[in-house]
């Protein structure tokens, strides 16, 4: 299992701090670690789930590889994982 999780650096909702939680092996595993941590559905992003700073120790706890935003970034596209959002176009001027 290679369940990555970046600090939680990232500002969000309820005025918590938030980090992302990946798998560099597959969205299936993703999936499975999430449901073990408790972390809903509604938390999954194309790619991701975004889990408060509440959940990082407990994750890291349960499996959860500590890693820099950097290196979980480089993983995920490495294994092929990585989903972008679909930038629109913008309208003609």
């Amino acid at each position: 299992m290679t369940v990555l999780i970046d600090p939680p650096d990232w500002p969000g909702p309820r005025g918590l701090m938030w980090s992302h939680l990946v798998s560099d092996r597959s969205l299936e595993e993703l999936h499975d670690f999430a449901a073990r941590l408790g972390v809903p559905v509604r938390a999954f992003d194309r790619d991701h789930y975004d889990v408060p700073e509440t959940v990082h120790a407990r994750a890291v706890a349960l499996g959860a590889e500590a890693v820099s935003s950097r290196e979980l970034l480089r993983r995920l596209i490495a294994a092929g994982l990585r989903r972008r959002k679909k930038h629109r176009p913008a309208p003609p001027a």
